[in-house]
Protein backbone atom coordinates (compact mmCIF):
# COMPACT_ATOMS: atom_id res chain seq x y z
CA UNK A 1 0.00 0.00 0.00
CA UNK A 2 1.46 3.38 -1.41
CA UNK A 3 -0.35 6.42 -1.41
CA UNK A 4 0.26 10.18 -2.35
CA UNK A 5 -0.35 13.56 -1.87
CA UNK A 6 0.76 16.69 -3.46
CA UNK A 7 -1.20 18.96 -0.84
CA UNK A 8 -0.67 17.79 2.41
CA UNK A 9 -2.24 20.41 3.81
CA UNK A 10 -5.55 19.11 3.35
CA UNK A 11 -5.19 15.81 4.95
CA UNK A 12 -3.57 17.54 7.93
CA UNK A 13 -6.77 19.94 8.30
CA UNK A 14 -9.52 17.40 8.19
CA UNK A 15 -7.06 15.07 10.65
CA UNK A 16 -6.92 18.44 13.44
CA UNK A 17 -10.16 18.89 13.02
CA UNK A 18 -11.15 14.75 13.69
CA UNK A 19 -8.43 14.75 16.62
CA UNK A 20 -10.90 17.10 18.36
CA UNK A 21 -13.85 14.84 18.44
CA UNK A 22 -11.48 11.33 18.86
CA UNK A 23 -8.02 10.08 19.63
CA UNK A 24 -7.94 6.41 18.20
CA UNK A 25 -9.64 5.65 14.99
CA UNK A 26 -9.66 2.62 12.41
CA UNK A 27 -9.05 4.31 9.29
CA UNK A 28 -9.77 2.55 6.13
CA UNK A 29 -8.23 1.96 3.00
CA UNK A 30 -10.00 0.61 -0.43
CA UNK A 31 -9.80 1.73 -4.00
CA UNK A 32 -12.37 4.12 -3.20
CA UNK A 33 -9.79 6.00 -1.08
CA UNK A 34 -9.51 6.77 2.50
CA UNK A 35 -12.03 6.60 4.91
CA UNK A 36 -12.82 7.51 8.57
CA UNK A 37 -15.73 6.70 10.74
CA UNK A 38 -16.25 7.24 14.46
CA UNK A 39 -17.83 7.98 17.68
CA UNK A 40 -16.67 10.16 20.39
CA UNK A 41 -15.81 8.62 23.81
CA UNK A 42 -19.14 10.49 25.38
CA UNK A 43 -21.34 8.65 22.44
CA UNK A 44 -22.51 12.25 21.53
CA UNK A 45 -21.24 12.59 18.14
CA UNK A 46 -20.16 10.67 14.96
CA UNK A 47 -18.06 11.60 12.43
CA UNK A 48 -17.80 10.12 8.85
CA UNK A 49 -14.32 11.39 6.85
CA UNK A 50 -14.14 10.52 2.94
CA UNK A 51 -11.28 11.16 0.92
CA UNK A 52 -11.64 10.08 -2.87
CA UNK A 53 -8.91 8.72 -4.52
CA UNK A 54 -8.94 11.63 -7.41
CA UNK A 55 -7.43 13.69 -4.42
CA UNK A 56 -4.04 11.44 -4.56
CA UNK A 57 -1.51 12.06 -6.73
CA UNK A 58 -0.41 8.20 -6.45
CA UNK A 59 -2.84 5.53 -5.32
CA UNK A 60 -1.13 1.98 -5.49
CA UNK A 61 -3.44 -0.07 -3.13
CA UNK A 62 -4.47 -3.83 -3.97
CA UNK A 63 -6.92 -4.78 -1.10
CA UNK A 64 -8.69 -2.66 1.73
CA UNK A 65 -6.40 -1.93 4.76
CA UNK A 66 -7.82 -1.00 7.99
CA UNK A 67 -4.92 1.52 10.04
CA UNK A 68 -5.62 1.50 13.79
CA UNK A 69 -4.07 5.20 14.32
CA UNK A 70 -3.24 7.46 17.19
CA UNK A 71 -4.55 10.81 15.56
CA UNK A 72 -2.57 12.89 18.00
CA UNK A 73 0.42 11.41 16.46
CA UNK A 74 -0.18 11.68 12.68
CA UNK A 75 -1.68 15.17 13.50
CA UNK A 76 1.55 16.24 14.81
CA UNK A 77 3.63 14.39 11.63
CA UNK A 78 1.42 15.84 9.37
CA UNK A 79 1.59 19.50 10.50
CA UNK A 80 5.82 19.17 9.61
CA UNK A 81 4.44 19.05 5.70
CA UNK A 82 4.29 22.35 4.40
CA UNK A 83 2.10 23.84 1.73
CA UNK A 84 4.97 23.11 -1.26
CA UNK A 85 5.69 19.50 0.41
CA UNK A 86 4.40 16.20 -1.03
CA UNK A 87 3.67 13.59 1.37
CA UNK A 88 3.88 9.67 0.58
CA UNK A 89 1.95 7.18 2.89
CA UNK A 90 3.50 3.78 3.13
CA UNK A 91 2.47 0.86 5.24
CA UNK A 92 5.02 -1.76 6.53
CA UNK A 93 4.41 -4.68 8.49
CA UNK A 94 2.98 -3.11 11.47
CA UNK A 95 4.42 0.50 11.06
CA UNK A 96 2.95 3.45 8.70
CA UNK A 97 5.79 5.10 6.77
CA UNK A 98 5.60 8.47 6.42
CA UNK A 99 7.96 10.80 4.10
CA UNK A 100 7.43 14.68 3.71
CA UNK A 101 9.24 15.54 0.25
CA UNK A 102 10.04 19.28 -0.68
CA UNK A 103 14.18 20.91 -0.58
CA UNK A 104 14.93 18.07 2.25
CA UNK A 105 13.31 14.81 2.64
CA UNK A 106 12.29 14.03 5.89
CA UNK A 107 11.09 10.14 7.57
CA UNK A 108 8.80 9.60 10.15
CA UNK A 109 7.31 6.24 11.14
CA UNK A 110 4.60 5.33 13.14
CA UNK A 111 3.35 2.31 15.07
CA UNK A 112 -0.25 0.90 13.87
CA UNK A 113 -2.25 0.66 17.61
CA UNK A 114 -5.24 -2.08 17.76
CA UNK A 115 -8.22 -0.35 18.10
CA UNK A 116 -10.80 -2.42 19.61
CA UNK A 117 -13.61 -1.30 18.69
CA UNK A 118 -17.01 -2.53 16.20
CA UNK A 119 -16.84 -1.17 13.05
CA UNK A 120 -18.64 2.14 13.17
CA UNK A 121 -21.55 3.15 10.15
CA UNK A 122 -23.61 6.51 9.15
CA UNK A 123 -27.03 5.55 10.51
CA UNK A 124 -30.02 6.37 8.57
CA UNK A 125 -31.83 9.11 9.86
CA UNK A 126 -35.32 10.76 8.83
CA UNK A 127 -35.05 14.58 8.66
CA UNK A 128 -37.95 17.07 8.28
CA UNK A 129 -35.83 20.02 7.67
CA UNK A 130 -32.67 20.40 5.41
CA UNK A 131 -30.82 24.17 5.61
CA UNK A 132 -27.62 24.75 3.25
CA UNK A 133 -26.07 27.82 4.17
CA UNK A 134 -22.42 29.66 4.18
CA UNK A 135 -20.30 27.88 5.93
CA UNK A 136 -18.36 30.77 7.01
CA UNK A 137 -21.06 32.29 8.19
CA UNK A 138 -22.50 29.40 10.01
CA UNK A 139 -19.38 29.22 12.45
CA UNK A 140 -19.50 32.97 13.30
CA UNK A 141 -23.17 31.63 14.27
CA UNK A 142 -22.10 29.04 16.30
CA UNK A 143 -19.31 31.59 18.38
CA UNK A 144 -21.56 34.12 18.65
CA UNK A 145 -24.07 31.84 20.46
CA UNK A 146 -21.33 30.41 22.55
CA UNK A 147 -20.82 33.84 23.84
CA UNK A 148 -23.79 33.67 26.26
CA UNK A 149 -24.24 29.62 26.55
CA UNK A 150 -23.21 26.09 26.31
CA UNK A 151 -26.09 25.29 23.94
CA UNK A 152 -27.95 26.73 21.63
CA UNK A 153 -31.65 26.14 19.28
CA UNK A 154 -31.67 25.68 16.04
CA UNK A 155 -35.49 26.57 14.34
CA UNK A 156 -36.24 26.30 10.95
CA UNK A 157 -39.78 27.36 9.51
CA UNK A 158 -40.95 27.99 6.19
CA UNK A 159 -38.83 30.92 5.20
CA UNK A 160 -36.57 31.70 8.39
CA UNK A 161 -33.80 29.32 9.97
CA UNK A 162 -33.27 30.76 13.79
CA UNK A 163 -29.75 30.13 15.77
CA UNK A 164 -31.23 30.82 19.25
CA UNK A 165 -28.74 30.48 23.01
CA UNK A 166 -29.85 31.62 26.18
CA UNK A 167 -27.76 31.89 29.05
CA UNK A 168 -28.91 32.84 33.04
CA UNK A 169 -28.25 36.53 32.13
CA UNK A 170 -27.50 37.07 28.36
CA UNK A 171 -29.18 35.54 24.93
CA UNK A 172 -28.03 35.83 21.26
CA UNK A 173 -30.13 35.48 18.19
CA UNK A 174 -29.00 34.96 14.72
CA UNK A 175 -31.66 35.17 11.47
CA UNK A 176 -31.39 33.93 8.26
CA UNK A 177 -34.10 34.34 5.44
CA UNK A 178 -34.82 32.52 2.56
CA UNK A 179 -32.90 34.92 0.62
CA UNK A 180 -29.64 34.01 2.89
CA UNK A 181 -30.13 30.58 2.75
CA UNK A 182 -31.62 27.21 1.35
CA UNK A 183 -34.14 26.17 4.08
CA UNK A 184 -36.22 23.42 3.06
CA UNK A 185 -38.78 22.64 6.19
CA UNK A 186 -41.87 20.20 5.92
CA UNK A 187 -42.71 21.49 9.05
CA UNK A 188 -41.64 24.00 12.01
CA UNK A 189 -38.79 22.45 13.29
CA UNK A 190 -36.80 22.83 16.43
CA UNK A 191 -33.99 21.16 18.52
CA UNK A 192 -30.97 22.11 20.82
CA UNK A 193 -27.53 20.98 20.58
CA UNK A 194 -24.28 21.31 22.82
CA UNK A 195 -22.10 24.56 21.22
CA UNK A 196 -18.93 22.72 22.96
CA UNK A 197 -19.57 19.89 19.92
CA UNK A 198 -20.69 22.45 17.33
CA UNK A 199 -17.69 24.70 17.80
CA UNK A 200 -15.70 21.93 16.92
CA UNK A 201 -17.53 21.17 14.13
CA UNK A 202 -17.88 24.41 12.23
CA UNK A 203 -13.79 24.63 12.11
CA UNK A 204 -14.81 22.50 8.90
CA UNK A 205 -15.56 25.87 7.22
CA UNK A 206 -11.54 25.80 6.32
CA UNK A 207 -12.79 22.78 4.79
CA UNK A 208 -15.43 24.02 2.61
CA UNK A 209 -17.49 26.69 1.60
CA UNK A 210 -20.97 25.51 2.40
CA UNK A 211 -22.36 23.44 4.45
CA UNK A 212 -26.02 21.17 4.90
CA UNK A 213 -27.45 21.23 7.85
CA UNK A 214 -30.11 18.46 8.72
CA UNK A 215 -32.61 18.15 11.85
CA UNK A 216 -35.83 17.40 13.05
CA UNK A 217 -37.51 18.32 16.47
CA UNK A 218 -35.72 16.80 19.26
CA UNK A 219 -34.06 14.67 17.27
CA UNK A 220 -30.06 14.29 15.60
CA UNK A 221 -28.67 16.77 13.82
CA UNK A 222 -26.82 16.21 11.27
CA UNK A 223 -23.85 17.93 9.47
CA UNK A 224 -22.28 17.80 6.04
CA UNK A 225 -18.99 19.51 4.61
CA UNK A 226 -18.31 18.71 0.90
CA UNK A 227 -15.31 20.82 -0.48
CA UNK A 228 -15.04 21.61 -4.33
CA UNK A 229 -12.56 18.30 -4.64
CA UNK A 230 -14.86 16.17 -3.45
CA UNK A 231 -13.28 15.49 0.58
CA UNK A 232 -16.67 14.92 2.96
CA UNK A 233 -16.91 15.61 6.48
CA UNK A 234 -20.01 14.75 7.76
CA UNK A 235 -21.05 14.82 11.99
CA UNK A 236 -24.26 13.88 13.46
CA UNK A 237 -24.98 15.14 16.86
CA UNK A 238 -27.54 14.22 19.68
CA UNK A 239 -29.90 16.83 20.83
CA UNK A 240 -29.55 18.39 24.27
CA UNK A 241 -32.68 17.01 25.83
CA UNK A 242 -35.07 20.26 27.23
CA UNK A 243 -35.52 20.29 31.09
CA UNK A 244 -38.56 20.11 32.19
Amino acid sequence: MLIKLDNPKILSTVISLLSELVLEVKAKITKQGFEITAIDPANVALVSLKIPTKIFSQFEVDKDYELGLNLEDFKQVLRRASASSSLVIEKRENMLNLKIQEKSKRDFSLALINVETEEKKIPSLNFSTKVELDSGSFAESINDASIVADSCSFTAIENLFLIEAKGTLNSAKIEFNSDEVKINAKEKTKAKYSLDYLMKFAKASKLADKVIVNFSNDYPARFDFINKEGIELSFILAPRVEEE
